[in-house]
């Protein structure tokens, strides 16, 4: 056992949250969802390289115009 680990203790907050899952039980899977439309994409790496490829490289200071 860990000198730092309390015995039985939870914090205020690990407690609000799991009585709002308690309350609303799909609440976890409405977030994975949420997280899945936004975040979780397939990247198509061939796309990617060609993108890569086609950088131009940016000058150091890009309002300079080539006097």
């Amino acid at each position: 056992m860990s000198i730092f680990q309390r015995d039985h203790y939870t914090s205020e907050a690990t407690q609000f949250i799991e009585s709002l899952k308690a309350k609303n039980p799909q609440l976890e899977k409405s977030q994975r969802d949420g997280r899945a439309l936004l975040w979780d994409k397939h990247v198509n790496t061939e796309i990617q390289q060609d993108i890569q490829a086609g950088r131009v490289a940016q000058k150091p200071y890009v309002y300079q115009t080539n006097a």
